[in-house]
């Protein structure tokens, strides 16, 4: 017991010690060249402002959080690999112009084909987040990073490991036409070997279009940023819009419950599938991440058609259990009347013609070789 408790107060201790003076993530930090950010109304003091969101809980709250992420189970993880799908690229790879289906690689990371466009989300291709990260549930990413084929872009939300890995950018350099990505950004991808002309760097609210047809914009949302020890929201994060003439879809990357939500439905929406996280949520950290139920009344403000939810039953980043954000997501989303989609990683989505519905994860065990259902949703 001795030797449990000094584990906790040193790991603790560090833990509180890096977050309070800038650490967002576990692993080495890459450093981040010198270069003044311009012309942001974010910017505060040359940091991004995180709306009142820094993680400022007490020495004591570290120990206590920290004693439970070290001594307490709590079912976070499952006790056998989670359901896989080999992944089929050819709804990827289709050229029809009139199509959404997007590919669910696990945890926040999407490959999104948009009327012929094809895009990675916060594409994260290891198995480990970082060097003392945690490791996926299901063993193996559902495709190897060798087998992706040239896309037209790679959308990045904010710098945090679990959405932003260094080897999986390096090796889609030469398979990916432009790297989108918030304010201050590029700095790390260009110290990757991205080439800066293949970056676009974007603030809030403001859009690129790759051509006539598709434009992505850089949408508000509450969180913070940061790879190391000093460098503590000196990168912008952001959620997305995807939109075409006849389709539209919003990404949240990694946001706490805001109103922002609701100026983004009012501006861009409605959409037509809202990918929200509703994972790794916390009592210590409410303002960071989304509990479940504040994820389905998100895609409400939002005017989403189909919630696709994501940031869960891939890494443990949290207290919870595994489970737990599915059926409570589920509960919530049956009571609003509200579809969702919810496939197994490497499962594809096909809007408006097939979409997985099954609820795998009460049946994990049983459905680890076996196949899962699909249900129309118009």
């Amino acid at each position: 017991m001795k030797l449990k408790i000094l584990i906790c107060l040193i790991t603790g201790m560090a833990i509180w010690q890096c977050i309070n003076t800038g650490t967002a993530g576990m692993g080495n930090s890459d450093p981040i060249p010198a270069r003044k950010i311009e012309g942001s109304p974010e910017v505060i003091d040359g940091k991004f402002n995180d709306m009142g969101n820094a993680l400022n809980m007490s020495f004591t709250d570290y120990v206590s959080t920290t004693w439970d992420f070290l001594f307490t189970r709590n079912n976070r993880t499952p006790d056998t690999e989670l359901p896989v799908k080999p992944v089929d690229l050819a709804p990827f790879n289709s050229k029809d112009g009139d199509q959404l289906n997007v590919t669910w690689l696990g945890h926040s990371s999407l490959m999104i084909n948009i009327d012929g466009y094809k895009i990675l989300a916060d594409p994260v291709f290891e198995k480990r987040i970082s060097l003392f990260g945690p490791t996926r549930f299901n063993g193996d990413v559902p495709l190897d990073i060798q087998q992706v084929p040239n896309v037209d872009a790679v959308i990045i939300s904010h710098d945090h490991y679990d959405h932003l890995n260094k080897y999986t950018v390096q090796r889609l350099i030469e398979k990916s036409n432009k790297f989108i990505v918030p304010l201050k950004v590029s700095d790390l991808l260009v110290g990757w070997g991205v080439p800066r002309d293949k970056i676009v760097e974007l603030d809030w609210w403001q859009e690129y279009r790759l051509d006539q047809k598709l434009m992505v914009a850089a949408t508000p949302a509450r969180h913070f940023s940061g790879r190391g020890i000093t460098d503590r929201n000196k990168t912008l994060w952001a959620s997305w819009v995807i939109k075409t003439p006849s389709h539209r879809l919003f990404f949240s990357g990694d946001s706490g419950y805001f109103s922002g939500f609701k100026q983004i439905g009012d501006k861009y929406g409605p959409f037509d599938i809202t990918f929200l996280e509703c994972g790794a949520y916390g009592e210590g950290w409410p303002r960071v991440h989304m509990f479940p139920e504040q994820t389905v009344q998100a895609h409400l403000d939002l005017k989403g058609n189909v919630l696709h939810p994501i940031h869960w039953g891939t890494f443990n980043l949290a207290l919870h259990p595994w489970y737990e954000p599915m059926m409570r997501l589920t509960d919530a989303a049956d009571h609003a009347n509200v579809k969702i989609a919810t496939p197994v990683a490497g499962e594809t989505t096909v809007y408006s013609r097939r979409m997985p519905s099954e609820r795998w994860w009460g049946q994990a065990m049983a459905l680890s070789g076996g196949a899962i259902n699909s249900a129309v949703i118009e």
